[in-house]
């Protein structure tokens, strides 16, 4: 329930306006506009990254310690590590925001997007962002490969668990339990990360627009 709210959460931080703007032939995006569109396009991503992570423990238990899944995994302890994902995302989003106000634009310029990136806005910006790209890196290398590392090595652990399953119908059953999260996590973490190391080879803004739609729309959507 959780990760399907703030997948419509993620996808309203964008698509709607980007709607908007085609049905109006308008491409216009205030200043204070935008920033909200950072802030909240922040939050619910690394929300969506963290509750991913909280998916993959809960699966882990499921399959590698059936026995004490109850004990362990009590409402107690998914309320707390759904309360805690969310502040961090909220003071990490934060942070992004704060930091974006003590950068300089130009009255008027173009965003290479169809929506407010915190990467494409640091770019863009008129005075040094040396600290805001700084920040960025850590807090993608934490926030972003840590639920990931957490993943990763659930993975292991209950592919080792399903190997050492002798019914095929119980293989079936576990390898079913998680299928739909795995495939939600490889589409989500593989489509940003090309549409960074893409933008970042290639400099096309255009391709990074394209493929971030796979982020944003494609993978909530799933």
């Amino acid at each position: 329930n959780n990760l399907s709210f703030v997948d419509i959460c993620f996808t309203s931080t964008t698509i709607p306006k980007m709607l908007w703007n085609i049905k109006t032939q308008s491409k216009v995006i205030t200043y204070a506009g935008c920033l909200t569109q950072i802030y909240f396009l922040i939050l619910f991503a690394v929300s969506d990254v963290f509750l991913l992570g909280v998916m993959a423990y809960d699966r882990f238990v499921a399959i590698c310690h059936p026995l004490h899944y109850t004990v362990i995994m009590s409402p107690r302890l998914c309320g707390l590590l759904v309360l805690v994902s969310w502040i961090i995302s909220i003071l990490n989003s934060l942070l992004h925001s704060l930091m974006m106000l003590q950068l300089s634009f130009c009255t008027n310029f173009k965003i290479p997007h169809f929506f407010c990136e915190l990467n494409q806005m640091i770019q863009l910006a008129c005075s040094d962002a040396l600290l805001n790209n700084l920040v960025m890196f850590f807090a993608a290398v934490l926030l972003g490969g840590g639920p990931f590392s957490g993943i990763l090595y659930s993975c292991f652990k209950i592919v080792s668990s399903i190997r050492r399953i002798s019914s095929a119908q119980g293989k079936y059953k576990a390898f079913s339990t998680c299928a739909s999260h795995l495939s939600v996590v490889c589409l989500f973490y593989c489509t940003m990360l090309g549409v960074y190391l893409s933008s970042a080879a290639t400099k096309s803004s255009h391709a990074s627009a394209v493929a971030s739609v796979m982020y944003t729309v494609v993978t909530p959507m799933l």
